[in-house]
């Protein structure tokens, strides 16, 4: 090979090994490109959650503040100047709900409603069947005729309640334990009440009060506008009751 030809091919070599350093060049600049950005990406997204988690560890603890019921409208035991106000949102035809008028009601009654320590109120929730709005229709009407009267037969409904899944609260049935009870009423008139849905706008301001108070189940309890977390837990209640009168007797 000549000596031209042998210089034109190492020419030809370096001007290859240049375009291949320089494509190389060019490729550690879009990797790294590419590295800083996901690097940059991934940080925002941390960041982000880092926040997002301070802020929901800052608000977890924060109680909800009371919700303010205008206890007039509602059923009541007890004197409506009790410094504690404890309000049982329930159905007739819930289980628990006849549960806890068998267990932790009595309790309530004894201890704090007979004391002038606290009122009871009820606030119809019916959504479990159509007999859950009669037998609401029927205790609503029974409170208005005789207050002393509708506690007897909230205790009665729920003693002699029937199958959850079958329709029991009928008119005959409500009228029938009414009379069963010899409750000081006008039995005709709590037909009439029943038949007519006398009540019927009551109960759906009730029903709708309990969606914009937080309560989705029955029975859900509050302690001055406080719900409750465990209305089984006596204990519970007792010590939230006992806040609840501390902080009235200090206003």
């Amino acid at each position: 090979m000549s000596k031209n030809k042998r210089k034109s091919a190492a020419l030809q070599q370096k001007s290859k090994n240049e375009k291949l350093v320089a494509q190389m060049e060019n490729q550690k600049k879009k990797t790294l490109i590419v590295i800083v950005s996901t690097i940059v990406v991934v940080a925002v997204i941390f960041a982000g959650l880092f926040m997002l988690a301070g802020r929901d560890s800052s608000t977890a603890g924060t109680p909800a503040a009371p919700v303010e019921f205008n206890y007039s409208e509602m059923s009541r035991m007890g004197s409506e100047d009790a410094p504690v106000k404890i309000v049982e949102f329930g159905d007739y035809k819930c289980p628990a709900c006849a549960q806890f008028a068998g267990v932790i009601k009595p309790q309530l009654v004894q201890e704090y409603v007979n004391q002038d320590k606290a009122a009871l109120y009820f606030v119809n929730l019916a959504f479990l069947g159509p007999d859950s709005t009669t037998a609401a229709l029927a205790a609503l009407s029974v409170y208005n005729q005789n207050n002393d009267a509708f506690w007897t037969y909230y205790d009665a409904l729920y003693a002699n309640q029937g199958d959850e899944n079958k329709e029991w609260a009928t008119a005959d049935f409500l009228v029938e334990l009414a009379q069963k009870e010899n409750l000081p009423i006008d039995f005709e008139l709590l037909r009439k009440d029943i038949e007519d849905k006398t009540y019927i706008s009551q109960i759906q301001s009730e029903v709708q009060l309990a969606t914009t108070s937080g309560v989705s189940s029955t029975p859900t309890l509050f302690v001055n506008g406080v719900m409750v977390n465990e209305p089984f837990n006596m204990e519970a209640i007792d010590a939230q009751i006992q806040a609840a009168s501390e902080a009235a007797a200090a206003q």
